[in-house]
């Protein structure tokens, strides 16, 4: 009777000790499953930005991983400094303005190129000729596997006079290094080592 008391009394404790294991695994679950989910809420909640529309009302705005749109910032720099630089008016504060604004986008080797062209007289026929010039970027091809990033701009140049409309075709290339962001350079690029790889008339028209 007594090993039967003994023996009831064993069995009792490993029930008792496997439901305190299953009960401590349980809650080990549970916390972890909490802990998760509070983590995973508050970076969803991080992703999102109240943004206070001239102190009236609170619009949602989202924001994701900066590195995500390197690439369209990348295109987009590249573009615009061929707008401002290769875009020409018969007026000299504005060819000086778009050129200031350009060359904050590159380094001194665009700045060999404006001081040549300069040399040789060429913004001065522009304003003589009463001249204009416009840039159409087709496409700019990056190869972003490597640091510094290599660009290549594919454009198109229209070149128009009184008489007549020259297209030209234009290739460029040079490499793009991160910089600090700023008013003059929204993009936080900096283009290096610009050369012009193609510059040759296509056809002309006349008006």
């Amino acid at each position: 009777m007594e090993f039967k008391s003994l023996k009831n009394i064993e069995t009792s404790f490993r029930q008792i000790r496997l439901f305190g294991i299953v009960f401590l695994v349980a809650c080990t679950a549970v916390t972890g499953y909490s802990v998760w989910s509070s983590y995973s809420f508050a970076e969803a909640q991080r992703q999102k930005i109240y943004v206070l529309d001239g102190g009236k009302s609170l619009m949602l705005a989202l924001s994701q991983d900066l590195s995500q749109n390197r690439p369209v910032e990348a295109r987009e720099h590249v573009r615009r400094f061929h707008e401002l630089f290769f875009t020409l008016s018969p007026d000299k504060s504005a060819i000086e303005s778009n050129i200031t604004r350009a060359l904050f986008l590159v380094d001194k080797s665009a700045f060999k190129y404006y001081q040549d062209m300069a040399e040789k007289g060429y913004y001065n026929r522009i304003i003589s000729g009463n001249i204009n010039q416009t840039v159409a970027v087709d496409s700019v091809a990056l190869d972003l596997d490597v640091y510094p990033y290599m660009a290549v701009t594919y454009a198109r140049q229209m070149i128009i006079r009184a008489s007549n409309i020259t297209q030209r075709s234009l290739v460029t290339r040079c490499n793009l290094i991160n910089s600090v962001r700023s008013d003059n350079n929204p993009q936080g690029f900096t283009m290096e080592k610009f050369e012009i790889i193609e510059n040759r008339d296509v056809r002309v028209m006349e008006r």
